[in-house]
């Protein structure tokens, strides 16, 4: 099988405004814009959106006509293509993408083709990586379904995701950082941090 590419009311007394309820009133609408500067604030603090995936994040489309919109176990059917996604907090909204070593490849696979400890990190057979490759950075991928391997197109560099990324040919140092997923409400969440330092040859961190 050839590769994929993946690429708020008012009161008035008789003569008019009562003053205690204006007051009230003036005060109310400047609470509401207080909390809605906060949150504004919240949601483009570059901390948060830099953050590595923490533990109960959702997932959202890192990019394509579906951005930023939630990724549910539909979007990932068994045996691929893997999507490339952001973490994103469940309270706030923040999608952690300020830090393109944020970026998580998911793909489902069959339970029964993983070694251990990729089994006990995956959930219903999906396992979640490093969308950043570990030789220079790249960040696309070629997806080889009946092998469960995912290749690097800049040079060629080959991960076997059904075996803890491990590097099967090309110039990468390291395997790919894996993340520990779970299932909540019929979607992949983020289970625990990654193990291993995203990043690549010349960066990281």
């Amino acid at each position: 099988m050839a590769p994929q590419r993946l690429q708020q009311g008012t009161a008035m007394t008789r003569q008019g405004w009562c003053p205690a309820r204006r007051d009230m009133l003036r005060l109310a609408v400047g609470l509401g814009l207080g909390l809605g500067a906060s949150g504004r604030a919240q949601a483009q603090d570059p901390g948060a959106r830099r953050a590595r995936p923490q533990p109960d994040d959702r997932f959202v489309f890192a990019g394509g006509p579906r951005k930023n919109e939630l990724l549910t176990l539909d979007d990932l059917p068994p045996g691929g293509p893997p999507a490339v996604t952001y973490p994103m907090d469940p309270l706030l909204k923040i999608v952690r993408d300020e830090s393109r070593l944020n970026q998580v490849l998911l793909v489902r696979l069959d339970p029964r083709g993983l070694n251990s400890d990729t089994r006990a990190r995956a959930a219903e057979g999906i396992v979640g990586y490093s969308a950043v490759c570990t030789h220079t950075g790249c960040d696309a991928w070629d997806w080889q379904p009946a092998a469960g391997v995912v290749k690097c197109p800049c040079h060629f560099s080959e991960f076997d995701l059904k075996n803890s990324a491990q590097v099967l040919n090309g110039p990468a140092p390291r395997r790919l950082p894996a993340l520990p997923l779970k299932i909540v409400d019929r979607a992949p969440v983020v289970g625990g941090v990654f193990i291993g330092r995203p990043g690549f040859e010349s960066g990281g961190g």
